[in-house]
C-alpha cells in the first residue's frame, strides 16, 4: 500500500512538472516549488485539481507499464545472455520444430502456413531482439517494442490465410476487430469513411496476387501503434518507479 501511494502521489507530481518546476525530483539546494502569490496559488492548486481525475485514469495504466517492463527485462535478460544471434537461433529451432512437426501429421497447405509464420516471427522477433540491444529509450519504444508486438501478433495471422480451421477462428474476429477500430477510434474526422472508401478488408491484395494482405497490413498497423503505447508506458514506470527501485 506503501508502494501503491508513492507511485499515485509521483504520478501527480509528474502532472504538476507540467507547469511548475521541481515537483517531481525537488533541487537538494532550494527544495520543491512552491507558490508565493495569490495568483501562483490560485494557478497551482487549479492545476492540481485538474490533474486528480488524469491521475486516476492514468494509474491503471501505469500498473500496465510495470507489468509490461518486468516481462521485457526478463526477455531482455535473456538475451542478453545468449545474444541477439542466439535469440535468432532459439527462435529459428522452435518454429523450425514446429513446420516439421506440421509437415509430418497435417496436409501440405498447414505446413506452408506454418512455414510462412516461422518467417515472420524469426525476422520480428530478430528485429525486435537487435533493437532492444541497440540501446536508448527512445530506439526500443520506436522500434523494438513494434517488433516485439509484430512476432506475437502476425505469425497467427499469416498461418490462418492458408489454412481452413484457423481462418474460421482468426479473421473472423479480426474483421470485427477492425470494424470496432473504425467505428471507434478512427470516427475522427472521417477517417474510417475514408479507409472503407480506398480499401476492402477481405479483398485487398487480390489484384497483385496477394490474397489475405488487407489482414496482414492491418495486424501490423495494430502492432506498431501498440508497440508505441506499451513503450510509452515503460518510460511512464521508469519515470514513476525507476528500475532499481521496482
Amino acid at each position: 500500500m506503501e508502494a501503491l501511494f508513492l507511485d499515485v502521489v509521483r504520478l501527480h507530481e509528474t502532472w504538476m512538472e507540467v507547469v511548475f518546476p521541481r515537483q517531481l525530483d525537488p533541487s537538494a539546494v532550494l527544495g520543491k516549488w512552491k507558490p508565493e502569490t495569490a495568483v501562483q496559488s490560485v494557478g497551482y492548486y487549479l492545476w492540481a485539481v485538474l490533474g486528480a481525475p488524469l491521475v486516476a485514469v492514468a494509474y491503471p495504466l501505469l500498473l500496465v507499464g510495470f507489468a509490461t517492463r518486468y516481462y521485457a527485462a526478463k526477455l531482455d535478460s535473456a538475451v542478453t545472455r545468449i545474444g541477439v544471434a542466439g535469440a535468432v537461433v532459439v527462435a529459428a529451432v522452435v518454429w523450425g520444430t514446429l513446420t516439421v512437426i506440421t509437415h509430418l501429421q497435417l496436409p501440405f497447405d498447414a505446413v506452408i502456413a506454418v512455414g510462412a509464420a516461422s518467417v515472420v516471427a524469426v525476422v520480428s522477433a530478430a528485429f525486435a531482439a537487435g533493437f532492444s540491444k541497440l540501446g536508448g529509450r527512445f530506439v526500443s519504444v520506436l522500434l523494438a517494442y513494434p517488433f516485439a508486438m509484430t512476432a506475437l501478433f502476425l505469425p497467427p495471422v499469416v498461418a490462418a490465410l492458408v489454412t481452413p480451421t484457423l481462418e474460421e477462428l482468426i479473421l473472423p474476429p479480426s474483421y470485427e476487430l477492425a470494424r470496432w477500430i473504425l467505428d471507434t477510434f478512427l470516427s475522427v474526422g472521417g477517417i474510417n469513411e475514408t479507409l472503407r472508401g480506398a480499401f476492402d478488408l477481405e479483398t485487398f491484395g487480390e489484384q497483385w496476387g496477394l490474397p489475405g494482405l488487407g489482414y496482414v497490413l492491418m495486424w501490423i498497423g495494430i502492432s506498431v501503434p501498440l508497440g508505441w503505447f506499451l513503450g510509452l508506458l515503460v518510460a511512464l514506470a521508469n519515470l514513476i518507479r525507476p528500475a532499481e527501485d521496482a
